[in-house]
């Protein structure tokens, strides 16, 4: 494919600096799409108001946006090979922008969550795509310093978009939410249209009469994720059988899932998820690094704040202010650790970084009522130090090592296994509080008085964090490098 926007005629275009462009390009539809998944956590509480919803309902607004999101990022692979760089990536920011607007302009709570998921899809098969430009466009010197640029620009999103949501709420409503990823829609469809190539990756033609989508496989990955997310959900909720039931189903879809992949490739048709992955350790080994730290990051995102407001008494406001000098640590650590992961081995990075987050987590445990304040945010720092060493190193690691056409279901399958287990972490964060609450004869409900058992409960919880980060350490320090490779193509 050689006209006007093939790789090639880009890079004639405009040089040595395109292949920053292009990663320009797809970090600004990221960064909408992640700011889409944490914003709208502001809005539920004004938003079950105005559509009269009980907590249970209202938690689909968040519940439903994930598990689309975590299905789709199946589907990146094949779409950018069928349909290439530009046409996935402008479908997919269109897709978010319908979910802007039309959540924003919604009168009933069902277009709402209709909204929600076309924002999980477009989430979902977006976030993988930086990743793989990252290993086909920059040399293995340079891949580095390029994950620490995007990393950089992602975790302000996080970081910054809870706040700015709190205000547009206090403003202008629980729409106006919605109405904040448009502008950056609309940027990176312009940045698309200028510097995303039409190719496929490595440059490649598309492949528009290949083989369709494995919708089979797609059914028993969505259904294996609702399934697991609800018997999560209904663990603390609901009644023990409906809850292990569905984890069964789970269960089974999972087996089913990859005896049908295995099945299609023995077969030489193309499967959702490529088994061979796994056949390389430094993969196999960093999707267990993926998974567990996705349980922990997602997990103390959800238990940070609870424990602050409901253990240590803090206000919302005041929660906010505390850990906003965390987030910009992180936000200054990131490229830090990406040049570094230029000249040093990725595994000592990510297990540095799961070192700090675990001791991060155990020291938890010495906060109460009484400590000085400067002490959390030391402790709320040194983990998300810890993060910064992780973010830029993990997929590098696990990822190098891969032939060149398995680099897109590698990180679209490296990014659905973190996806899933932060799913899985902000639920079992909350099965083990209440059980260990219970175990202490306390609680969380408003008015009883903050007691040492209550903090005992919540410091169970932060050391189980950190024995999860612990587990994944083993599995990090075999993330060895290979030996360097040539640059390889967009």
């Amino acid at each position: 494919m050689s006209g006007p926007s093939s790789l090639q005629a880009l890079r004639e275009r405009y040089g040595e600096r395109y292949r920053w462009l292009v990663l320009l390009a797809v970090m600004v539809g990221t960064i909408a799409s992640i700011m889409s998944s944490t914003i709208v956590n502001v809005a539920i509480p004004d938003m079950s108001h105005h559509f009269s919803l009980g907590q249970e309902r209202a938690q689909w607004v968040s519940s439903g946006f994930m598990v689309a999101m975590t299905a789709s990022m199946l589907t990146t692979p094949w779409l950018l090979s069928r349909y290439g760089y530009r046409s996935t990536y402008v479908a997919t920011m269109l897709l978010l922008l319908f979910g802007g607007v039309a959540g924003g302009f919604s009168s009933h709570f069902g277009l709402v969550l209709v909204a929600r998921v076309a924002e999980g899809l477009a989430a979902g098969i977006v976030q993988p795509i930086p990743a793989i430009i990252i290993l086909h466009a920059f040399q293995p010197h340079e891949q580095g310093r390029a994950s620490g640029f995007f990393g950089m620009g992602v975790v302000l999103a996080p970081a910054l978009g809870p706040s700015i949501g709190g205000v547009l709420v206090d403003w202008f409503g629980w729409r106006s939410i919605f109405f904040m990823v448009v502008p950056f829609c609309l940027v990176s469809l312009w940045l698309a249209f200028k510097f995303v190539p039409v190719t496929a990756p490595g440059g490649q033609p598309t492949q528009r009469g290949g083989a369709w989508i494995d919708w089979r496989g797609l059914l028993l990955g969505t259904a294996g994720t609702l399934c697991l997310l609800n018997g999560l959900v209904l663990l603390r909720s609901g009644t023990p059988t409906e809850a292990a039931l569905l984890l069964l189903v789970a269960v089974a879809c999972t087996v089913l899932f990859i005896w049908w992949q295995g099945r299609l490739a023995r077969a030489g048709q193309p499967p959702l998820m490529d088994l061979r992955l796994f056949r390389y350790r430094q993969f196999a080994m960093g999707s267990v690094v993926a998974f567990i730290y996705g349980t922990a990051l997602f997990g103390s995102t959800y238990l940070l704040p609870v424990f602050m407001q409901l253990g240590l008494q803090m206000s919302p406001s005041h929660v906010g202010t505390i850990l906003l000098p965390a987030g910009i640590v992180l936000a200054v650590t990131i490229p830090l650790v990406g040049r570094m992961a230029d000249h040093r081995p990725t595994y000592l990075l990510v297990s540095t970084g799961l070192f700090l987050l675990a001791l991060s987590f155990g020291l938890m445990v010495l906060i109460g009522q009484q400590s000085p304040l400067w002490l959390l945010v030391a402790f709320a720092i040194l983990g998300r130090i810890g993060l910064g060493f992780i973010l830029p190193s993990l997929n590098l690691g696990a990822m190098r090592p891969l032939d060149k056409p398995l680099i897109p279901q590698g990180s679209s399958t490296i990014s659905f296994l973190r996806m899933l287990g932060g799913a899985a972490g902000v639920s079992l964060c909350g099965i083990v509080l209440e059980w260990r609450l219970a175990a202490h004869g306390a609680s969380l409900a408003p008015g009883t008085a903050a007691d040492m058992a209550r903090l005992s409960a919540f410091g169970e919880v932060f050391l189980m964090l950190g024995g999860l980060c612990v587990l994944a350490l083993v599995a990090a320090w075999k993330l060895r490098d290979p030996p360097p490779s040539a640059s390889l193509s967009l």
